[in-house]
């Protein structure tokens, strides 16, 4: 993970990193086996995330873990918004200034509290892990020197420079 104003490396073996905006959910305290009901109090908050995925690695390995998985591939901030009803925000990601992904949490395919259920039945959540619940359509490409900025409606700008192209 990566920070506000942090750098996202190019990985030298990839030849295409794409952007991905998301709503994060941080996790504020141990969560085990969690009902859809109680998973408000298991969430400390939210965050702007950019699911950073080297594609040609992702479409090669037929897979996610490496594509995912690089150094500074997983850029949250700026910071955690713990008072906030994650379920009718605007997220819109720019790339360069130019809008290229526009949409609303109502359109998540599941909702927070049904990804902390979820996951929580398959393996324990601790404070500070994130889920990133998924991106809306518009995703793409960057090249080094690109600027993408990750914005959610009372939540905040996420800005992030991909550093260097192989």
């Amino acid at each position: 993970m990566i920070g506000h104003l942090d750098h996202i490396v190019y990985p030298a073996m990839s030849r295409r990193v794409d952007y991905e905006g998301e709503l994060g959910i941080v996790i504020g305290r141990r969560t085990k086996g969690v009902s859809t009901a109680q998973a408000d109090t298991c969430i400390l908050g939210y965050t702007c995330f950019n699911d950073v995925t080297a594609r040609d690695l992702q479409q090669k390995d037929k897979q996610w873990t490496r594509a995912k998985g690089f150094d500074t591939f997983a850029p949250l901030g700026p910071w955690i918004e713990t008072d906030i009803d994650p379920t009718c925000l605007t997220l819109e990601t720019f790339l360069n200034g130019e809008r290229r992904q526009s949409s609303n949490t109502s359109h998540l395919i599941f909702s927070p509290r049904y990804l902390v259920r979820f996951i929580s039945e398959i393996m324990t959540l601790y404070p500070g892990d994130v889920i990133a619940t998924g991106t809306p359509s518009g995703i793409g490409p960057m090249e080094g020197g690109d600027t993408v900025e990750v914005v959610i409606e009372g939540i905040g700008r996420l800005v992030n420079v991909l550093a260097t192209s192989p």
